[in-house]
């Protein structure tokens, strides 16, 4: 308690300016912390942007199925599914699964809300296929491991691989 007083004490001595620079140094760690502790309040107001990475069309159901779920869970975000290598197959006309189930249903309710589907066209290339080879809710892209990466790096992507 003596020491409490001193300090109100001292206090009262100090110049306005002192007191002021004592304010500063009390205040501007408290005020720093504040604002580090409401900074991932405002980081989940932010836009939910996720790339779906699909190199394997064996994976392509269960992918679809993963975005699915992740629009009824939020319905907001905004998802890309990038494919390449044998990833594109489930994005060719007329592709079906193992079961003979055409992915086109699929492919077409999740644009319908909002998705995006890429297609790696140095895949198409090396594979002779041409982009009219795609459905049409898909966009043939350069690259599909550089649209990654750019998704990433230049525009805030999370990246998730199922």
């Amino acid at each position: 308690m003596r020491l409490i007083n001193r300090l109100i004490v001292h206090q009262a001595r100090l110049s306005n300016v002192d007191q002021e620079t004592t304010m500063t140094r009390i205040f501007t760690p408290f005020l720093a912390a504040l604002l580090l502790a409401t900074a991932p309040m405002a980081a989940s107001a932010a836009e939910e942007k996720v790339v779906y990475h699909v190199n394997d069309s064996a994976n392509a159901r269960v992918a679809l199925n993963n975005v699915n779920n992740h629009l009824n869970a939020a319905p907001d975000a905004r998802i890309v599914v990038v494919t390449h290598g044998k990833g594109i197959d489930f994005l060719l006309k007329g592709a079906e699964d193992a079961n003979g189930n055409p992915y086109e249903i699929g492919v077409q309710t999740l644009k319908s809300r909002g998705v995006d589907f890429r297609v790696c066209n140095n895949t198409l290339k090396s594979r002779k296929l041409d982009a009219s080879d795609v459905v049409e809710e898909a966009t043939v892209v350069p690259s599909g491991v550089a649209e990654i990466g750019k998704l990433q790096a230049k525009e805030g992507f999370v990246y998730l691989k199922p």
